[in-house]
């Protein structure tokens, strides 16, 4: 007669097996606009079926800056400029350029019981 420990772990792993509550994917971005990412021969998933991070777009960000330029002149002719120094202070922003690029490989979790894709970060050496 079989445990009944052991009965009830074997349904609750094929039931989740059953429903594929989450599966993790390699890819590779073939192309950034339009966003295209290849997990394998047959599957090359669009911006429709994707979901992205902010680890894998550009976004802005608000900074608080607090230091003063180098005291250098430069330039020549009409363009040159004496040495001066001045304060850089207050709160900035800036852009951060983190875009996804034709090549990168990418980290991806399929939504649960879906065609959706969120796009998690990049890999190296997948």
């Amino acid at each position: 007669m079989p445990n009944p420990v052991e009965v009830v772990k074997r349904a609750a792993v094929e039931a989740v097996e059953a429903g594929k509550p989450v599966n993790i994917l390699f890819g590779t971005v073939l192309s950034a606009s339009p966003l295209k990412i290849q997990v394998d021969q047959k599957s090359i998933y669009t911006s429709k079926m994707l979901i992205l991070t902010r680890n894998v777009t550009d976004f802005e960000v608000d900074m608080t800056v607090n230091h003063s330029t180098e005291d250098k002149g430069g330039g020549s002719g009409a363009a040159a400029y004496e040495a001066h120094k001045h304060a850089y202070v207050g709160k900035k922003t800036f852009k951060v350029h983190n875009a996804l690029k034709a090549g990168e490989k990418v980290l991806l979790i399929r939504v649960q019981q879906g065609k959706k894709f969120v796009v998690i970060d990049r890999v190296k050496g997948a």
